[in-house]
């Protein structure tokens, strides 16, 4: 749909602050109650540009799994390609994680995009635990992939070095299902 693709492109080229209806409007030639007759508030727009994103999200991961050489290599390459993807997307990120929408994780209405990005993550740390609560874990290890992408991005965390923190992340996880 035109309006999310614009209010993407104009996230990533100028942030989220200078994507408003009246700009997004203005820029795809649809009046103002045209684009509310597709999305009721910014809020909607947002949440269709996190769905899209989750679905972008899970394609990755999935990639990076189903491309791993070895058993156990799949959890690196997935927490790479979520770094990486992370990086890629900043504005694409922060409207799947760090805005706020109505968008819930681990209940019943979950929708399905974040939901295929989870179960992608979740695939992935099964092939190095055998936790009991499988579910729990894959939630700590997306929680601080999470951390690491935010504090790296706001530089609060040394460049250069995302790498070797995924890769000691993932050496505790390891140690821990072993």
């Amino acid at each position: 749909m035109r309006i999310v693709a614009r209010a993407r492109t104009l996230a990533e080229r100028e942030g989220w602050e200078a994507v408003t209806t009246r700009r997004l409007s203005t820029e795809i030639e649809y009046s103002q109650p045209v684009l509310y007759k597709h999305f009721g508030s910014m809020e909607d727009i947002v949440e269709a540009v996190a769905l899209e994103g989750f679905s972008e999200l899970a394609e990755t991961l999935r990639a990076a799994r189903r491309d791993s050489a070895a058993p156990g290599d799949e959890i690196g390459r997935v927490a790479a390609a979520f770094s990486g993807f992370a990086a890629q997307n900043p504005a694409l990120y922060d409207a799947m994680f760090t805005r706020s929408t109505r968008l819930h994780f681990g209940v019943e209405d979950t929708p399905a995009p974040p939901a295929e990005a989870f179960s992608e993550l979740r695939e992935a740390v099964a092939t190095v635990t055998a936790a009991r609560d499988i579910d729990t874990l894959t939630e700590v290890v997306w929680a601080a992939l999470h951390g690491l992408v935010v504090l790296g991005r706001n530089g609060r965390l040394r460049p250069g070095h995302d790498a070797d923190r995924i890769e000691v992340l993932l050496a505790q996880f390891r140690a821990a299902g072993s």
